[in-house]
């Protein structure tokens, strides 16, 4: 599993980790959302549409957002799992954002993520998606960008001076102000 999962410390906020696994190619989408759906997905975890995910450092911000309102008992989902999914958008919608960056059953790729996995977990987690394992740095390639820049309404204009992840990263930041 070492070659496409990954684990970050979230450097302020001890104690914290997030395990992260890429998938290309998931075959079982559909029983993958109606188990996180049905709140039956074992281990709990966060399963994202990695094609509206264009860079990792998106992930990481509404990983720490969604830590920091744990922090601060100011979850607005069930679940800190479900806090992330909610996180990659900027929109205050919650089901809407679920809806739509959480996985669907036409979701061809997927970014499952556990807080505080323990080893066991991670590995239990992986056997739950029937896709094939990728490496992080495969994301940016998976990226739907004309889906991110209909759901997060960006411009011409924006995308002449940044990228696509730092028009979310913007978004994400912006959306409590």
């Amino acid at each position: 599993m070492a070659d496409f999962a990954e684990c970050w410390e979230l450097g302020d906020l001890p104690g914290h980790t997030l395990t992260v696994m890429l998938f290309k190619d998931v075959a079982n989408s559909s029983e993958l959302r109606d188990a996180v759906q049905g709140g039956s997905l074992s281990p709990e975890s966060a399963l994202a549409n990695a094609a509206l995910v264009p860079d990792a450092l998106v992930l990481r911000a509404a990983a720490h957002k969604a830590c920091v309102a744990a922090s601060r008992g100011a979850l607005r989902t069930r679940s800190l799992h479900a806090e992330l999914v909610f996180g990659l958008s900027g929109s205050k919608h919650i089901g809407e954002t679920l809806t739509r960056y959480g996985i669907s059953p036409e979701c061809r790729h997927v970014l499952a993520a556990r807080f505080d996995a323990a080893p066991g977990e991670a590995a239990a987690l992986a056997e739950l998606v029937a896709g094939t394992p990728a490496p992080l740095s495969e994301l940016p390639s998976l990226a739907d960008a004309p889906l991110l820049t209909k759901y997060l309404k960006i411009t011409k204009e924006e995308l002449a001076i940044g990228s696509m992840a730092a028009a979310q990263l913007v978004r994400i930041a912006a959306r409590d102000c």
